[in-house]
């Protein structure tokens, strides 16, 4: 009886999350109460307290749904001991989250609720430190992914790894804010393999 209980309590929870995304999507996160976020998932209004202390816990609920097991996929991806050349890791991952980002429409949806559906202020005012942690974390592990691409000289002569890693962050934060807000429909968003693949040769030594 316990264990169902305990499933019960965990699939609850699972729902308002899942309501959370929709409603926030729809309406923006200000314009969002925990009401309209209990009557969306089908519950009350207490359920929803019982599992989040307030709208912050429950925004950052739905976006670590997403955002852990991505970027644990990226970190993989990205430093994978086995490659040859670490400039192959920076380029699957950057494949690896735009795929997801055009793939998986829940994704999508949060991203797009955390770039442009969100203000940071009131209880909002210190998130926004916090969201920005992982994508700090991806230029930092980049720029780990261009030393060793350095240590094994498969990175252009005269590139400082710490500049180039920067450079790929603001390529990635640009075309992730163009996807974001740009024509679903455009053709050259089936390019963006293409244009990752050139970000990347461009350090490559024999890319001259």
């Amino acid at each position: 009886m316990a264990r169902k209980t305990k499933e019960d309590a965990e699939r609850t929870r699972q729902q308002i999350i899942h309501a959370a995304r929709l409603v926030f999507h729809e309406c923006g996160v200000s314009r969002t109460s925990l009401e309209k976020i209990a009557k969306a998932a089908g519950v009350t209004r207490g359920a929803v307290y019982w599992h989040f202390a307030d709208k912050a816990d429950l925004f950052f609920a739905m976006r670590e749904q997403v955002s852990l097991p991505l970027f644990s996929r990226l970190d993989d991806l990205l430093l994978a001991e086995g490659l040859t050349d670490p400039l192959d890791g920076i380029e699957q991952a950057l494949n690896e989250f735009f795929h997801t980002l055009e793939e998986r429409p829940e994704v999508r949806q949060i991203f797009e609720i955390m770039a442009s559906r969100c203000e940071y202020v009131d209880e909002f005012a210190t998130v926004q430190a916090e969201i920005n942690k992982p994508a700090l974390d991806f230029l930092g592990k980049v720029e780990i992914a261009y030393r060793r691409a350095q240590e094994r000289g498969t990175l252009c002569d005269g590139l400082e790894p710490q500049t180039v890693a920067l450079d790929t962050w603001a390529f990635a934060c640009g075309l992730f804010h163009h996807l974001l807000t740009g024509d679903p429909d455009a053709a050259w968003r089936r390019q963006v393999p293409v244009m990752i693949a050139a970000h990347v040769a461009l350090r490559r030594p024999d890319s001259t």
